[in-house]
């Protein structure tokens, strides 16, 4: 017969870690996530540029419980951390042949080759 230990401490439940939150099983918010979605993949997946529709979607979230409320300014909403206009790189060195690396003269050796 085999004997069970049981612990005596009490467990305690912890709360789940920051950012992990319940699904939208009743899809209350599934509306703002595809128009955040479909905001994506028509600008070619600049977030910046559907800004207002993901702060949507957070508070429907945040009003429906599905999601702890916090202030959207903590979440990076704020206007000093509104993005105007990015600019994105358009890889003109390597159009003109750069490669990385290959400005290096001579062979590099290891630290045991020296």
């Amino acid at each position: 017969m085999s004997s069970m230990n049981f612990s005596s401490a009490k467990q305690t439940v912890k709360p789940p870690q920051r950012g992990i939150f319940p699904l939208d099983h009743e899809s209350e918010c599934k509306p703002y996530m595809e128009k955040y979605i479909s905001c994506l993949k028509d600008g070619q997946e600049k977030h910046h540029l559907c800004r207002e529709l993901s702060k949507e979607y957070l508070q429907c979230r945040m009003d429906r419980q599905l999601m702890a409320s916090e202030d959207l300014d903590k979440l990076g909403y704020s206007e000093e951390a509104k993005v105007e206009s990015a600019v994105e790189y358009d890889k003109s060195k390597e159009k003109e042949g750069f490669v990385a690396g290959k400005h290096i003269d001579g062979r590099i050796k290891w630290w045991f080759q020296r």
